[in-house]
């Protein structure tokens, strides 16, 4: 009985846009194939350079988060728009931001946080905009002297 034939027997079935058998490569399976990569659940599943425990560098198949779940994280931070909230102080914005960034972190960060600096960056550049919009002595600095997003927000 071949799998989608059970699957039919619960009343399932494959869909075969979003079905394939992928090829896990990693440091003992150097083959080539047309599918070396997937994602699932926000996360992209690919062969990654990784440290064993005595600090030796080996190729394993791990997760990250996926490309189209880190440009929604961007394009949820622009929908925020907060350089436009002048109005608001720096502990405001932080009760609004934190949870959320807190979230992305223990979701996303578990494997490979480092995929989240471009995220956290954008995160950085419109709180220095807002800062340099809301004190006029930080318009004309060039460099702001606010929290990183590495560091958390008001921390």
């Amino acid at each position: 009985m071949s799998s989608s034939d059970w699957l039919a027997e619960l009343g399932l079935e494959l869909n075969p846009d979003k079905t394939a058998i992928v090829y896990c490569k990693d440091a003992n399976r150097k083959g080539s194939y047309e599918h070396e990569q997937f994602d699932f659940l926000g996360y992209r599943f690919r062969p990654r350079l990784a440290k064993n425990r005595r600090g030796q560098f080996f190729v394993g198949f791990a997760p990250a988060i996926s490309d189209t779940a880190a440009k929604e994280i961007r394009h949820q931070i622009k929908r925020w728009r907060l350089h436009l909230h002048s109005d608001m102080e720096l502990e405001e914005l932080a009760t609004f931001v934190n949870p959320i960034v807190r979230g992305w972190i223990n979701y996303y960060g578990r494997f490979y946080p480092s995929r989240l600096v471009q995220s956290g960056r954008q995160i950085d550049e419109y709180l220095i905009r807002w800062a340099r919009q809301k004190y006029k002595r930080l318009r004309t600095n060039t460099r702001c002297p606010l929290i990183t997003y590495a560091h958390g927000i008001a921390s």
